[in-house]
């Protein structure tokens, strides 16, 4: 049985350590566990390469870096240099925490001579730290992380979190979901708080060329329309959709995603035809609502789950190094496919 003593000398033995624009995220995390929040200097020289200096003592520690990877390439050399100080200087291990996982959606080479990116990110990855826990992350044609990284990962899910927002903050929700795909992720939810669901129909005819296709909703009319999504990126699926609903007598919608990335000026148009949009704090943005620490906290006190990542099947895997040239269907997706798992 472990005694109080050795809970607290164990916490005492973890550092969570933001990169810069992290801090409130690592802060909520480090009070959820009760660990030691720690710090690290970080700027340019002149000549344009980058200085890091950790500030917090990391010997015989377990040193978790905590770092959103939405826009990752600014920044993420910044966070290898952090991982590779924390090692050399001890730390018994070093993990990243990324609420938002990037370099998910060019999972195979579409046109001849790509980059199949995903890849070449889970080795850089792989390659830094001992373990990753993310959320949500784009699983397009792999059914799990472990394909691509070789280290332990912990996929968690805002599902429940999403479904509890929703519940408090919205009477008489419709759920909706954006494509037929994402139909397990919006009916668990919907489940969840015992309201009524649908989704939409997506054609995908480009990267930024989107058609939406709304099925008759008129037996639901009077409800709130929700529109909920894992990521809203480019946000021209969402905008279309908010744009049709009101055609079929709906007041504007709210937006809950899990992922708030809002590209270009993808936020304020869908600002415009909505009543609220909210995201978890995976992102920092305006629009956060939904905190995700209690949720990653419980995953990073636990043990890593080699076996952990939940299957979410959009099509069946297929050989990455296959060349084709891309259809209307096979472009690189804008917004990646919605959790398809139970909400507990």
């Amino acid at each position: 049985m472990t005694t109080r003593s050795e809970s607290l000398e164990a916490r005492a033995m973890r550092l969570i350590l933001p990169l810069p624009g992290n801090e409130t995220f690592a802060r909520r995390l480090a009070d959820e566990g009760g660990w030691e929040l720690g710090a690290l200097e970080t700027r340019r020289f002149p000549d344009g390469e980058t200085y890091v200096r950790l500030l917090s003592e990391v010997k015989n520690k377990v040193v978790d870096l905590v770092c959103t990877l939405a826009r990752p390439d600014d920044g993420f050399l910044r966070l290898i240099f952090a991982a590779d100080a924390a090692r050399d200087l001890g730390a018994s291990q070093v993990n990243l925490i990324a609420p938002y996982l990037s370099y998910m959606r060019q999972d195979r080479r579409f046109q001849r001579g790509e980059a199949v990116t995903s890849k070449s990110f889970a080795r850089l990855v792989s390659a830094s730290f001992d373990r990753l826990v993310t959320v949500d992350p784009h699983l397009h044609r792999y059914a799990a992380l472990s394909p691509l990284y070789t280290i332990p990962t912990d996929t968690l899910h805002a599902a429940p979190q999403l479904a509890h927002w929703i519940a408090a903050e919205v009477d008489k929700p419709l759920i909706i979901g954006p494509d037929e795909e994402s139909d397990q992720w919006v009916s668990a939810i919907a489940a969840r708080i015992g309201a009524p669901h649908a989704v939409l129909r997506k054609v995908r005819h480009g990267d930024r060329n989107v058609e939406v296709k709304l099925p008759d909703l008129s037996e639901w009319r009077g409800l709130q329309p929700v529109l909920a999504d894992d990521i809203a990126s480019s946000g021209h699926t969402l905008i279309e959709a908010a744009r049709q609903l009101p055609l079929q007598g709906f007041v504007r919608p709210v937006v809950a995603v899990v992922h708030g990335i809002f590209a270009d000026n993808s936020f304020e148009r869908l600002a415009a035809l909505c009543d609220r949009i909210v995201s978890t704090d995976s992102v920092p943005h305006e629009s956060n609502a939904v905190r995700l620490a209690s949720l990653v906290a419980k995953a990073v006190a636990a043990a890593p789950d080699d076996e952990g990542d939940l299957i979410r099947h959009r099509r069946p895997p297929e050989p990455i190094d296959e060349v084709e040239q891309a259809g209307l269907d096979s472009f690189p997706a804008s917004d990646p496919p919605s959790w398809t798992g139970g909400v507990t």
